[in-house]
């Protein structure tokens, strides 16, 4: 059986906000792709034998001290010809800059739209119109290209938008194909990679599902598995994919914090152990997450204790069936979690805090094992489909890993908790009636708020809580937008939540993007 991951492409990440998109945009085109660090050793770099290498963009200016640079391995392949590089932005110019080119602050910097005009035909720009429209997100320009290498577009600010040595296979653009603000970047992306690095379409769900099984196996033996099933997708996919493997010697831990949505606890046990016939072992710790967290307000500690008691609960669990024989922990790490670790880049720009890829007691010894690391969300939920899950469990909006304790602002008691739970519930089946959980909307949620203010039902003056509700549309989850969601749905849901939710008498709708806003409130 042929390695789905071997030849495709391999991204050195200089920073820039865009590379998952890059390593996504690749992959949509069925050909799978990997970040690595510009620093990293070749023989990681070229491990799984790529056909081509894309740089991304990023933040410096190559020619200051402490820039990062193109690998000097790479250099020599390239100007070898032995190795087919596209550079994007910041990636162009480090092209530039380690080729003998001129690479210099720009008199009128471009950022936004822009006309882009080809001067040139080439395999980069194959069947494209004449005129394109890009993205363009440069303070510094190409002077002077390297030897050997031809414009082969302008734009407005840019003499080299777009330059290439057509006989090595190396090009560079000032411009991001991989955002969706490019029009046409899809078309850019798939000639280089297949009509310049030559590579074949061989990533697919169905593929990395044979891969995956035969990996787990040589991995596992007969060794048993452990792992903590939350009832989120990535774990979820994580037993199935699994179980699918090692059957019977798999067994997961589900941990009820009492923070779920509404219904998710006994779905979880209906799905995985009555429909799937995993072994699952379902421990209910609500009564300890409300004591730990009685009074605490501050979101950064809900966090904190809500993890260290996690961990706590699920180590309690993981001793007796390490003493059972279990040598293998299972985790539902994805892709991104990888990257935003900071495991791929110390350039790479981590807005999310550290995610917590192990924390165990050190006194536990389990090998561990990730069976999705390679995967982004909209591939986990491909595989999920693929191995047979229900809609409800693969098309599950995300939730934070601590649950409703970072949707409900201010004191955790067990009644704002319900509270919330259901005007959560009443919004989801609200946005579900309409047609609007898949697409229209990438999550959606309800908030409560530590806010009081007064109103009138019947004769009676009231003075209760009020309710917001979030709904965002994204393709990565780095940027989002306000869902436009029709007034009649969002009437039907404040009716609802104000006349079947007790202590609610406002709800309000959360118009903000991300950035300035995060998608969570807390």
């Amino acid at each position: 059986m042929s390695n789905p991951r071997a030849g495709g492409i391999a991204i050195l990440d200089f920073g820039s906000q865009y590379t998952q998109v890059i390593a996504r945009r690749v992959r949509e085109l069925g050909v799978y792709a990997e970040v690595f660090a510009p620093d990293a050793p070749e023989a990681t770099v070229t491990g799984r034998d790529p056909r081509g290498f894309i740089l991304s963009g990023g933040p410096s200016s190559v020619y200051e001290a402490g820039a990062p640079q193109l690998p000097g391995w790479l250099a020599q392949r390239a100007l070898a010809g032995d190795a087919a590089l596209l550079g994007i932005c910041y990636g162009m110019q480090a092209m530039t800059h380690a080729f003998g080119g001129v690479v210099a602050p720009s008199n009128a910097r471009e950022y936004g739209q822009a006309a882009l005009r080809q001067t040139a035909s080439s395999p980069l720009l194959h069947e494209l119109p004449a005129e394109l429209t890009v993205w363009m997100s440069h303070g510094d320009r190409i002077e002077r290209p390297p030897d050997g290498f031809a414009p082969l577009a302008v734009s407005g600010n840019s003499p080299y938008a777009a330059m290439g040595d057509v006989e090595r296979r190396l090009y560079g653009v000032q411009f991001h194909p991989e955002v969706a603000h490019t029009p046409q970047g899809a078309a850019i992306l798939a000639n280089f990679v297949f009509g310049v690095a030559g590579c074949e379409a061989h990533w697919s769900p169905a593929a990395f599902i044979d891969d995956a099984v035969a990996r787990i196996r040589q991995q596992v033996g007969a060794e048993r598995v452990l792992l903590a099933l939350s009832g989120g997708v990535d774990s979820a996919v994580a037993a199935a994919l699994l179980h699918l493997a090692i059957g019977a010697q798999l067994t997961c831990v589900f941990v009820n914090t009492g923070l779920m949505r509404k219904g998710e606890p006994e779905q979880v046990t209906r799905v995985f152990r009555d429909q799937q016939g995993i072994p699952l072992v379902a421990v209910d710790a609500t009564e300890d997450f409300f004591d730990a967290l009685r009074g605490v307000s501050d979101p950064e500690r809900k966090r904190v204790i809500i993890g260290k008691l996690f961990v706590d609960v699920f180590s309690a669990q993981a001793r007796a069936l390490e003493a059972d024989g279990v040598r293998f922990l299972a985790q539902g790490t994805i892709y991104p979690d990888v990257i935003e670790s900071g495991a791929s880049s110390a350039q790479a720009k981590v807005i999310k805090k550290h995610h917590n890829v192990g924390g165990l007691p050190p006194d536990l010894h389990f090998e561990l094992i990730e069976p999705l690391r390679d995967l982004f969300k909209d591939e986990v939920r491909k595989v999920g489909e693929a191995l047979g899950l229900p809609e409800s469990i693969v098309w599950r909006q995300p939730f934070p890993g601590p649950g409703l304790a970072v949707r409900c602002l201010g004191d955790l008691t067990w009644e704002r908790v319900e509270k919330l739970r259901e005007a959560d519930a009443i919004f989801t089946e609200e946005l579900g009636k309409a047609g609007l959980l898949r697409g229209d909307t990438a999550q959606a949620f309800a908030v409560l708020l530590p806010v009081r203010s007064v109103g009138v039902m019947g004769d009676n003056r009231t003075y209760d809580e009020a309710i917001a509700l979030r709904a965002v549309t994204t393709d990565d989850f780095m940027t989002a937008d306000w869902a436009r969601l029709p007034w009649d749905v969002l009437a039907r849901a404040s009716s609802r939540i104000v006349n079947e939710v007790g202590g609610v008498n406002r709800v309000v709708y959360d118009v903000t993007t991300k950035p300035p806003a995060t998608i969570e409130w807390e």
